[in-house]
């Protein structure tokens, strides 16, 4: 397809962060060094979400690989969402490369990162195959929202990449001294408590989502008689 004919999608971003997060990575991109480019970045926050599970599968043996994970998380945050930003800072984008090459590596990095919780024995197999259901899901109606409507969301209900990964290094933090959670008497392990609820909340987000653009589609598309 000729440039000419690809109109870029309009992000939508309205997470709690999303402001601050904003003028923080203008300031880090205008302070990149040259020979480093997005592509460079983009692969950064790929390998750390693989040393992310590969961390949470070693935590199986010490608790301490749990910090490990934690300072992945943050080199993560620091390359998939510096990338784009790096880009327009620059004006050099790319739209079509960088939508795609960004998000299909976020889809395999969750594999890897999900997994590796499912092997460290603080969140069950079952538990973590439901979060990259819902995860890969709800990536999937972004995406065809994205195409069919032309607004790409990056949050729901103010959060966004930044907030799940914070909440993951606190979770990672209590970890450490509170493994398990008692509930009506009953003990869990803390992580299926917190993926049940992320499923619960993730498949609250796509059915609104869905609801909401068939709804909108519908009416757009549907001729009267």
């Amino acid at each position: 397809m000729p440039m000419a004919q690809f109109q870029n999608a309009t992000r939508t971003h309205t997470s709690f962060l999303a402001p601050l997060e904003k003028r923080v990575l203008i300031w880090m991109a205008e302070r990149l060094p040259g020979w480093m480019n997005s592509d460079h970045l983009t692969a950064l926050g790929f390998l750390s979400l693989i040393g992310a599970g590969l961390a949470y599968w070693q935590s199986r043996s010490s608790a301490a690989w749990l910090l490990v994970v934690i300072a992945f998380l943050v080199l993560n945050w620091f390359g998939d969402s510096l990338d784009g930003t790096l880009a327009r800072v620059r004006n050099c984008q790319r739209p079509r490369y960088g939508f795609y090459i960004d998000h299909i590596l976020d889809a395999c990095g969750s594999m890897f990162l999900l997994g590796g919780l499912a092997f460290s024995g603080y969140m069950s197999e079952r538990v973590a195959a439901g979060l990259l259901v819902a995860y890969l899901l709800l990536s999937i109606e972004v995406h065809l929202a994205t195409y069919t409507l032309g607004h790409f969301h990056l949050s729901f209900w103010k959060f966004g990449p930044t907030e799940l990964r914070l909440l993951l290094m606190i979770g990672n933090i209590a970890l450490l001294a509170h493994p398990m959670a008692t509930i009506a008497g009953k003990t869990y392990l803390l992580f299926d408590v917190g993926g049940i609820i992320g499923i619960a909340a993730m498949a609250a987000v796509l059915i609104q989502a869905i609801v909401k653009h068939t709804v909108h589609l519908y009416r757009a598309e549907t001729v009267a008689e």
